[in-house]
């Protein structure tokens, strides 16, 4: 499940502002949907895409960083045949995710940049990035922008709550205060997503499977069918106990 966030627009202006003479730098913190919204906008924008995740590329791949970059055609043709991908001039973009694990990734993009063919996107943890530089040299054909996990606002686009959201903000204008009803709503939506990231962030061995099942089945319907989908495998009661109690399966959500 992909919700709708508002640094898609961001893309969007990278991509039309700079024709490829910049890469895009993705930051911020771990788990909060930049692989996931990376990979969405290659597939919308553009005719191919190949997304290198540096936290599971092979030796191979790598050693085309050391080995090909004085050879580009050389260096395209391998990734294209490693990942079963057809690369099209100026209409396909390769993804470095979680390129703070692989540093001379990069530190390429200086010459893949001004070579010119494709567009790139770097996505990484921002603590990391920043300290795993100490050998390389930072490219200056970078566009950074910061991502953060998902918005009250963001939260009700995946509710089909856009009227509610403008009519707020038209009364925070106006100085003014809601209507008593829409107020309850509103405030009853906001209760909600205070619930999804507590759950998304909480990992306590004293929550039991119930309670937590209990909590997840107070979410609105696609938050709901979210944690079931990506914590419990279909299942709202199976599995969930693990979720807190740090065997990985929380680490794989994304949002």
């Amino acid at each position: 499940m992909i919700f709708k966030r508002k640094i898609y627009d961001k893309f969007l202006e990278w991509k039309n502002e700079t024709n490829g003479k910049k890469a895009l730098l993705v930051e911020g913190a771990r788990r909060i949907g930049k692989s996931t919204i990376a990979e969405e906008f290659a597939k919308n924008e553009y005719k191919s895409y190949i997304l290198i995740d540096f936290a599971k590329a092979s030796e191979d791949v790598k050693s085309y960083f050391h080995l090909h970059l004085n050879d580009l055609d050389t260096f395209y043709m391998l990734l294209s045949v490693q990942y079963g991908v057809q690369l099209y001039e100026r209409d396909s973009i390769i993804i470095f995710d979680e390129v703070q694990r692989y540093p001379k990734a990069r530190e390429a993009i200086k010459y893949l940049v001004a070579d010119g063919r494709y567009d790139f996107i770097e996505t990484g943890s921002l603590i990391s990035i920043k300290e795993n530089v100490k050998d390389i040299v930072i490219p200056s054909e970078e566009r950074h922008i910061k991502m953060y996990p998902l918005d009250f606002e963001e939260f009700c686009w995946a509710l089909n709550e856009e009227p509610l959201i403008q009519y707020i903000m038209d009364c925070f204008h106006k100085k003014i205060p809601l209507e008593r009803s829409l107020h309850e709503k509103a405030m009853l939506i906001f209760k909600q997503y205070i619930l999804f990231l507590t759950l998304y962030k909480k990992k306590r061995r004293s929550f039991c499977a119930f309670y937590i099942s209990s909590l997840i089945s107070m979410l609105p319907y696609p938050f709901e069918q979210f944690f079931i989908a990506h914590i419990s495998g279909g299942n709202s009661q199976s599995g969930l106990y693990n979720i807190f109690i740090g065997t990985g399966h929380f680490n794989s959500i994304y949002f």
